[in-house]
């Protein structure tokens, strides 16, 4: 038998619908990082990630039977940790009124997921004003934002992620960039637009 670190993705979730005791953890080790840095993006706080990751993967582990196929597992584990994320927002989210402006691509491309990726929260107050500018959005253009914007997804893999079109995914990060602009325009001065997720908010070639 072929050991499972060396089997695709799919051949792995196929040995665990089929009872292979292995091929699921080998999977959740591969995507786990990934999962996590969409979880806590979008959320912005651990302890709601975290139960969000443990309730997609659970959902992930339980219905590999009903996966078809036709998107990659990657794909379909995200689309999980995404609707886990969004079943949660449902019960916390604030939509405040708020005035509407150009993008703020910048700022967000800062928070891209560069290797390994721990929790963004509690690093440094841009990270933080980050987390409680989209905190303000509707949760469809905060889902965007993060895939797109912060984690680098193209816009066809978001648009396959939320099972939505492209041009819905580009709408969405339109809105939500112009929507984001009056909290975190005084990030963008060229003296404090730092890698938000350097621990210390700053250069990182110290």
């Amino acid at each position: 038998m072929d050991a499972v670190q060396e089997l695709p993705d799919k051949e792995l979730l196929s040995r665990h619908a089929q009872g292979d005791d292995q091929a699921f953890g080998e999977l959740v080790r591969r995507h786990r990082e990934r999962m996590w840095a969409v979880a806590i993006r979008v959320l912005g706080d651990s302890e709601e990630a975290s139960d969000a990751l443990q309730d997609a993967f659970l959902s992930a582990f339980r219905g590999a039977h009903r996966f078809r196929g036709e998107a990659q597992v990657s794909t379909w584990l995200h689309r999980i940790v995404i609707n886990a994320c969004h079943d949660r927002m449902r019960r916390k989210m604030v939509r405040p009124a708020v005035p509407t402006d150009d993008a703020t691509l910048d700022v967000l491309s800062n928070e891209r997921v560069k290797g390994i990726t721990p929790d963004p929260t509690g690093r440094s107050d841009s990270a933080m004003d980050v987390h409680a500018a989209l905190a303000r959005l509707p949760a469809e253009q905060r889902l965007a934002l993060v895939l797109v914007d912060m984690m680098g997804y193209r816009v066809d893999e978001a648009a396959e992620i939320l099972e939505v079109a492209s041009g819905t995914v580009k709408s969405r990060c339109a809105r939500g960039r112009a929507r984001l602009l009056p909290y975190l325009a005084h990030l963008r001065n060229p003296e404090r637009s730092r890698d938000v997720t350097s621990p210390r908010g700053g250069d990182r070639t110290s």
